[in-house]
C-alpha cells in the first residue's frame, strides 16, 4: 500500500471504477457507482470525485461534494461514497482516501465532513466510527448522519 494515489475520474479509470467489487452483503449499503458519477455531470463545481489507485491498479472510489450555499446542512460538505474493492479492504485504503478527502475539505474552508448511512450488520458504520465520525442525527428516512471535524 506504499504506492497509493489519488487520480481524478476520468474516461481511462471509469470502468475499472464501475467493477470495483464487493464483499458479500455490502451490495445493500451501496447504491450503484454510476449514480454517484452522474454526480459530477450535474454539478462540477462542487462535485469532488476521485480515484485510488495502488501502483497502476484501480483499488477504490471516494466522492464527495462542498456547497457552502447547500439548503440542508449536512450537504454542505458530505462524504457520499467511499468504495474500496473486496480483495482490498482492511489494507488501509478506506483511511488513505478519507485522509486526502478531509485535506481538501480542510483546503476548501469546510470545518467538517459529513456522512450519510443506512446502518446495519456489515455495513460501513464501524469503518466510519473507527475514523472518527460521530452521529449528529437521522434523515427522514432512518439513515444516519454522522460527521467529524477537520
Amino acid at each position: 500500500m506504499a504506492d497509493l494515489r489519488l487520480v481524478e475520474l476520468s474516461a481511462s479509470t471509469i470502468v475499472a471504477v464501475n467493477n470495483l467489487s464487493l464483499k458479500p452483503g455490502q451490495e445493500q449499503f451501496l447504491a450503484p457507482v454510476s449514480y454517484g458519477i452522474a454526480a459530477t455531470v450535474m454539478d462540477p463545481q462542487t462535485s469532488w470525485q476521485r480515484v485510488v489507485l495502488d501502483g497502476d491498479e484501480v483499488v477504490g472510489f471516494v466522492s464527495a461534494n462542498f456547497d457552502p450555499e447547500a439548503h440542508e446542512e449536512h450537504f454542505r460538505s458530505v462524504l457520499w461514497r467511499i468504495n474500496v474493492d473486496a480483495d482490498d479492504q482492511g489494507r488501509g485504503v478506506g483511511r488513505f482516501a478519507l485522509g486526502q478527502l478531509l485535506e481538501e475539505a480542510r483546503s476548501r474552508g469546510m470545518d467538517h465532513v459529513d456522512v450519510i448511512y443506512e446502518p446495519g450488520v456489515g455495513g460501513p458504520e464501524a469503518f466510519f466510527l473507527r475514523a472518527g465520525f460521530e452521529p449528529v442525527g437521522e434523515t427522514e428516512y432512518g439513515e444516519t448522519v454522522a460527521r467529524v471535524r477537520v
